[in-house]
């Protein structure tokens, strides 16, 4: 068998990552396609830490080009991609979201129909099967959270990064829009001085010039003691959750990823809103969660305002069981069955219906 990965986002990879790893454990043949990024430094060091048979294309016509000649059994995708027709002349295709979050995109994405798609939980895959009654789901688990659930992340510790050990640690992972960056107090870890800091933003935030100011901020925070701000080549949240003791976000699929591991999220309300979404045009920022947004959100605590987070970060601290009943009771819903077993599930689809 011969499996091939369509990375347009370096963000892809840490979902993509897990399944290759078990695909080479059968002795399956892989390949990953990559595209020109600002950082394509980055994405070559990780090609040679992971061994990773690679290929470089410039555009998705280039990458369906070379679909049709490799003939491989299946290809993967993480979002929609024009030239399907193309590769399902040749190849089956496999869908692999790489979040889980609240927004509506999770659904629509599946508006180009793959030739099956791997989802989280019985309660996406129903509902996706609703929505698209002619499409293949199959209900896997959350691939992307193996790694911590089968004790596999190695080389990430507070010490190497500088940090104090004995420290209780906060990871902030906000998303690039709509986004708390802008509404974070701007010398905030002085207020947190009692906590290690780690922040891990989106990629985009770090990667995209309409975001320059956003990146400004973030390098300030990272000039404090007390704070680790990722670096492009720490392209996966999975080490940081992993020794983390709480996250705080926005409306990032980081959120829920965390709350699977059952240990407490900070859900930062305060967002800056573009004029085109504020007032009597919210309307297009609603558009963009889920329906389910609403009793998502009750996972977690909520920050209305910057100025409230501090005392809700020392109680959540405090008492880390404070939401663990609700945390427990919705992950089956948002990732599905926690085994550390979904990548294996995934590679066995994938043999079973080559």
């Amino acid at each position: 068998m011969y499996v091939i990965f369509d990375v347009l986002h370096l963000y892809y990879l840490p979902q993509y990552l897990p399944v290759q790893k078990e695909l080479k454990n059968r002795g399956i043949k892989t390949q990953f396609v990559f595209y020109p990024s600002p950082h394509d430094d980055v994405i070559k060091n990780i090609i040679a830490d992971e061994h990773l048979d690679s290929l470089w294309v410039e555009t998705p016509e280039q990458a369906a080009q070379h679909y049709v000649e490799q003939k491989a059994d299946w290809v993967f995708f993480a979002n929609a991609f024009a030239y399907l027709d193309q590769v399902h002349a040749v190849s089956k295709s496999a869908q692999l979201g790489h979040g889980i979050g609240p927004k509506a995109s999770y659904y629509t994405k599946s508006d180009t129909p793959m030739t099956v798609r791997f989802v989280e939980g019985k309660y996406r895959c129903d509902r996706l099967q609703a929505m698209y009654p002619n499409d293949a789901f199959v209900d896997v688990g959350f691939c992307k959270l193996d790694p911590i659930l089968n004790n596999q992340v190695d080389g990430f510790s507070l010490t190497d990064l500088g940090l104090d050990p004995n420290k209780p640690t906060i990871t902030y992972a906000p998303t690039f829009y709509p986004s708390s960056i802008e509404k974070f107090d701007r010398d905030w870890p002085a207020e947190f001085e009692q906590y290690n800091i780690l922040i891990k933003p989106h990629y985009f935030s770090i990667a995209k010039k309409k975001y320059h100011k956003q990146k400004k901020r973030l390098a300030h925070w990272g000039t404090y003691d007390n704070v680790y701000l990722a670096k492009t080549e720490d392209y996966s949240l999975v080490p940081f959750m992993a020794i983390s003791d709480i996250l705080l976000s926005d409306a990032s699929s980081a959120l829920f990823e965390f709350t699977a591991l059952n240990k407490p999220v900070i859900w930062c309300d305060f967002l800056k809103l573009r004029i085109s979404y504020r007032g009597p045009l919210k309307y297009r920022f609603n558009k963009r969660m889920d329906e389910d947004f609403g009793e998502y959100a009750n996972i977690a605590v909520h920050a209305k305002k910057y100025k409230h987070l501090k005392a809700i970060v020392d109680k959540q601290y405090q008492h880390p069981e404070q939401y663990e009943a609700i945390r427990l009771a919705l992950t089956e819903k948002l990732a599905g069955k926690l085994d550390g077993k979904a990548s294996a599930r995934i590679v066995d689809y994938l043999q079973k219906n080559k």
